[in-house]
């Protein structure tokens, strides 16, 4: 019943806030993946359908049922729940790089779909995935009235923990090789530094937890295991998934749609073309759906509020907009610039695509500079001010 509960009915209400969440924040890129994976996804909804039923019956058949047929719903169960895995597994893995560069010329789902991080990315989930297990099912252990039971099913938790929490740390490494070179350096250069830190703490807590669980099993109370859940979850889980989401940036569809949902790259096998030229020929501004009529032309009474619009637009989903968070945008920028040099970098930063973990957005004289006069508004009081102080920037 724990099982269905704590899996089943609290997954599926959050689930359609997942869907809403993201369809709203990257229409595009939920998009794409629909059209690449639209079989795949209704193949893993008709496992999903033998998951929820095969919960069902495991819960409402005991004592209905032999030890040994129970025992086989259970696998049948456990063998769609891992399938759902590697199917969504496959499909956050293309998210990042796709399968197979024909894919990109040649299309094919299974292109998309099989890559070197697929498998990488499935060898670190499935055991870490197991020590969670171990960690959770240890608010249900601790509830067993049968002393030997508890102490038996409490041990045998704890050796599954710890395998699965090393395999893990082992397959991780792995998953790590598999990375294309612009997610390496984001995981270098531009995730937070607590991040490895609360891993290794995570994983650390962990294997102390099932030590001490092996050896005293009479200190298994629901409470602690609780608790750990809990650690596991927000130091260990939580920056994982944070992480992963990180390294496609600025990706996050198939190396062609940019979180901020331009499209960046030339895609013959879907007939998707890039945007970065009708972006370079008419400016952001003028070419973005959702921009209000009365900023797609700058001019010196809305450049502060065009500047935050296309930071808002091109900038939000890898940086912070304010002094906090990920990557604000200030940050790159100390007190002594002006604007002029702040739209120059960033023209120099995003004109060319020259960096691994920039996109290609290519800002005009007057989109620069407003976006410059934002950051320096943010930074100071007289930001506005100085926007307007400031001559027109012109590059040769």
């Amino acid at each position: 019943m724990f099982l269905l509960v704590f899996s089943y009915v609290l997954g599926s209400i959050t689930r359609p806030g997942i869907w809403y969440s993201t369809t709203v924040a990257s229409p595009r890129g939920i998009s794409a993946l629909i059209h690449t994976f639209v079989w795949m996804w209704a193949t893993e909804w008709v496992v999903f359908v033998i998951e929820v039923v095969g919960v069902y019956m495991l819960v409402y058949l005991v004592g209905r049922v032999d030890c040994q047929t129970h025992t086989r719903i259970a696998l049948v169960f456990g063998l769609a729940s891992y399938t759902t895995m590697l199917i969504i597994v496959g499909i956050l893995s293309s998210m990042m790089w796709p399968g197979k560069a024909e894919w990109a010329t040649t299309g094919g789902v299974l292109n998309a779909f099989y890559g070197g991080n697929t498998f990488a990315q499935l060898g670190m989930r499935a055991p870490f995935m197991f020590a969670i297990t171990a960690v959770v099912d240890g608010i249900v252990t601790a509830r067993f009235e049968d002393a030997q039971l508890k102490r038996d099913i409490a041990r045998k938790l704890s050796v599954l923990g710890i395998v699965a929490t090393l395999a893990g740390a082992a397959m991780l490494q792995w998953y790590l090789a598999t990375l294309p070179e612009s997610a390496g350096v984001v995981l270098e250069n531009r995730l937070p530094e607590h991040f490895p830190l609360a891993m290794a703490v995570a994983v650390g807590a962990a294997l102390v937890y099932f030590l001490v669980r092996y050896m005293q099993p009479r200190a298994l109370v629901s409470s602690v295991a609780a608790a750990m859940t809990v650690v596991i979850l927000v130091a260990g889980l939580w920056p994982e998934e944070v992480a992963r989401e990180s390294l496609r940036k600025p990706w996050v569809a198939g190396q062609y749609v940019y979180s901020n949902q331009v499209v960046g790259a030339d895609v013959p096998s879907v007939g998707v073309r890039s945007e970065i030229p009708t972006i370079e020929a008419h400016g952001f501004l003028k070419t973005h759906i959702f921009v209000p009529e009365k900023l797609r032309t700058i001019d010196d009474g809305n450049r502060v509020e065009a500047g935050r619009l296309l930071a808002l637009t091109t900038c939000a989903n890898c940086h912070s907009l304010t002094a906090t968070g990920m990557h604000p945008l200030q940050r790159y920028f100390g007190p002594g610039h002006s604007e002029r040099d702040v739209a120059e970098y960033l023209q120099a930063a995003l004109a060319g695509g020259n960096t691994l973990y920039m996109p290609q957005i290519p800002l005009n004289d007057d989109q620069a500079r407003a976006l410059a006069a934002w950051i320096l508004s943010t930074m100071s009081g007289q930001g506005a001010a100085q926007a307007a102080a400031q001559p027109t920037i012109r590059t040769e």
